[in-house]
């Protein structure tokens, strides 16, 4: 039976996507060639209906046919027409569709922080491209050695987006450990956290400096499942078991108004050590919840 209700799962979900790839294609195809202002407006309105309409549609069935065991606590005074920086940890592909579950309508159009190479998923990649996320590549150490250039490539896809979002109310999500949580992972960090790997605070840090004064504020978020190795096929398959989502909103401290991550060291170690702090006590928050032993 969850074997079964698995690849029915998968097949709702590919349909869904087919379905609303239809009209998404056919609006980036126009996209592309309609000029700026209230044409490129407008379709760009459109792109975010058809796009609202494929999460609301994937939250329905996933609600009435997987029936996923989450307990949720969120803050009631949130409203879509709101600016915000959504950061959470990162567990299972199935955060997205969590943190879509309790947040969808309730605030604006999500954006998250995507790695190119998710550009390359039908019709997936396309919207990521459509709705202007910011696509982030995998670059190490040695390739800016060589190529100090490369460095600046997230930087600027984050500006692009933080221009755009200027206009109209934005949700920005970002899963600041920049990677789903495993043991593996957990020791090669040497990570200090005990539930957690360690935040990155360049993105979180260039958001707020340059949407800082936009922003109503941060929606802290914090996951824990209480399976130790959750998986997106466990969830499909309605196997899960019960999911805690809990968040809370934080007021955008002034000093980050002005702080500039990348040009100050000392502005840098400032951020690090603001969200060094508040991930210690997301993982104190998670004794008790997660057991990894």
């Amino acid at each position: 039976m969850p074997m079964f209700k698995g690849v029915i799962s998968v097949v709702l979900l590919v349909l869904n996507t087919l379905f609303w790839g239809i009209p998404l294609t056919a609006l980036s195809l126009l996209k592309l060639i309609a000029p700026n202002g209230r044409i490129q407006k407008a379709v760009q309105a459109g792109i975010g209906h058809v796009t609202m309409n494929w999460i609301g549609v994937n939250l329905w069935w996933m609600r009435h046919w997987i029936q996923p065991r989450l307990e949720a606590s969120v803050p009631d005074n949130l409203r879509p027409d709101q600016w915000w920086l959504v950061i959470s940890n990162h567990r299972s592909w199935t955060d997205i569709f969590m943190l879509l579950m309790v947040l969808h309508r309730r605030i604006p159009m999500p954006r998250f922080f995507v790695k190119r190479q998710l550009l390359w998923i039908p019709i997936v990649g396309l919207a990521f491209w459509a709705l202007d996320f910011p696509i982030m590549r995998r670059i190490t150490r040695e390739q800016i050695a060589r190529n100090p250039g490369l460095a600046k490539l997230d930087r600027e896809a984050t500006e692009r987006m933080c221009a755009r979002a200027r206009q109209s109310p934005i949700a920005i999500y970002n899963f600041v450990e920049g990677t789903r949580f495993t043991p593996h992972k957990h020791a090669l960090q040497q990570s200090p956290y005990r539930h957690l790997l360690r935040p990155k605070a360049g993105g979180v840090a260039q958001v707020l400096h340059l949407l800082g004064d936009k922003l109503d504020g941060i929606l802290d978020v914090t996951l824990s499942y209480t399976n130790p190795n959750p998986t997106f096929w466990g969830f499909l398959c309605g196997q899960e078991a019960p999911i805690t989502l809990k968040a809370r909103i934080l007021d955008v401290p002034a000093w980050m108004l002005t702080a500039d991550y990348h040009a100050e060291s000392q502005h840098k170690e400032h951020f690090h050590s603001w969200i060094n702090a508040l991930w210690q006590e997301k993982d104190c928050q998670l004794d008790g919840q997660i057991d990894h032993a």
